[in-house]
């Protein structure tokens, strides 16, 4: 699944146009590396999201096509979400 679709159905990022935009922004990294909204994601990735001054880090735990707004949490595993940490900017 592409990477802007995924944080639109595991509602990490409500709206795809969004998650688009975050991604082709270069605040989206999978596996260390900065990722294309096309990129393809699957279980076991770690996923980092730079929102403004917070830094959120998530392992994907699972891909699916639809889900219900009840399971979207289920779909990954918060790793860490700090306020202040996008110093990382270089």
């Amino acid at each position: 699944m592409r990477l802007d679709k995924y944080l639109k159905v595991s509602r990490i990022i409500k709206r795809r146009t969004v998650a688009n935009e975050a991604c082709a922004g270069g605040r989206v990294t999978l596996g260390g590396k900065v990722a294309k909204p096309g990129a393809e994601v699957k279980p076991g990735d770690i996923m980092t999201i730079r929102f403004g001054d917070k830094l959120g880090r998530y392992e994907i735990l699972s891909v699916q096509e639809t889900v219900r707004k009840e399971g979207a949490a289920e779909m990954y595993r918060i790793l860490s979400e700090d306020e202040g940490m996008a110093e990382e900017r270089g």
